[in-house]
């Protein structure tokens, strides 16, 4: 175990250790129309919890997937049987689990990994499954501490491109970047912030192989060559701040300490008449 990821072996040598807390963290957008708390009871990795990103999200916001309250994260992750000093591992089945990594770790709790490979890795390699509803857990004492300088406000997008002062890396794919297809939410158009550039997040975690993280080096070379100065500051940002954490994550591995993610990201920007936009 590195101090980022967990292997498949190393999570089911340990299924069911005391002081491991295994959450299942797959959410889709709208547009998929998929329910994943059913997949879920479909079928997931033995004594893992479903974690739900809508109820770990600030419900009052009129943007999705925004951060909630230190209170809130607290009661959240209390009710799934996170201790404080509790060692979680995420998973998913698409590209959420980086998102949760990084909601543990802005609350103070960095005793989280990722699964490397995720939901599709696991089955692939024929893995032990459950179906069913979780277990009940018993609600644990957790507190989520003061949050971390992590977090970009559009204002402070705004600032970097009009000064640049940081680099914003947009981790969507190239067809909602270009506003080619919409932004995979009702009402808000595609396109990006001008001076964003473009990092798909599958670059970091191919959908071919066994889905697993590119490396630190093989990122440092993704960020490059796509324009991305990595010795400067860094916003990541996306649809809705969930793959932008899969930037922020490789910028981790790096070692780089000087990067913050746009939470509102694409659904709070592309809805404000007064941000400007492009589309090319």
């Amino acid at each position: 175990m590195n101090a980022f990821l967990v292997e498949p072996q190393w999570l089911e040598e340990r299924l069911g250790a005391a002081g491991i807390v295994v959450l299942d963290c797959s959410w889709y957008i709208p547009e998929a129309g998929k329910s994943a708390r059913d997949e879920f009871e479909q079928g997931h990795i033995p004594g893992a919890r479903f974690f739900d990103l809508d109820r770990a999200s600030d419900a009052g916001s009129a943007y999705v997937n925004m951060l909630p309250s230190a209170d809130d994260f607290t009661r959240v992750a209390g009710d799934l049987g996170v201790g404080s000093d509790s060692l979680v591992v995420v998973y998913d089945s698409s590209y959420v689990s980086t998102r949760v990594w990084w909601m543990f770790r802005h609350f103070g709790h960095d005793n989280v990994r990722v699964l490397n490979g995720g939901w599709k890795r696991w089955k692939a390699e024929g893995r032990p499954v459950e179906s069913g509803s979780a277990s009940p857990s018993a609600a644990t004492d957790f507190t989520a501490r003061e949050p971390s300088g992590d977090v970009a406000t559009w204002r402070e997008v705004l600032a970097a491109i009009e000064t640049g002062s940081a680099v914003v890396a947009d981790a969507r794919t190239k067809e909602r970047f270009t506003g080619e297809l919409p932004s995979g939410y009702p009402g808000v158009a595609g396109g990006h912030m001008p001076g964003a550039i473009n990092v798909p997040w599958g670059r970091m975690i191919p959908q071919s192989g066994d889905f697993t993280f590119v490396s630190p080096q093989q990122a440092e070379a993704i960020f490059r060559e796509a324009g991305v100065d990595v010795d400067r500051p860094i916003i990541a940002t996306c649809g809705s701040g969930v793959t932008a954490a899969i930037l922020a994550f490789q910028l981790a591995r790096l070692g780089k300490t000087d990067w913050t993610l746009y939470d509102g990201s694409w659904h709070e920007w592309g809805q404000r008449d007064d941000l400007p936009k492009e589309t090319t």
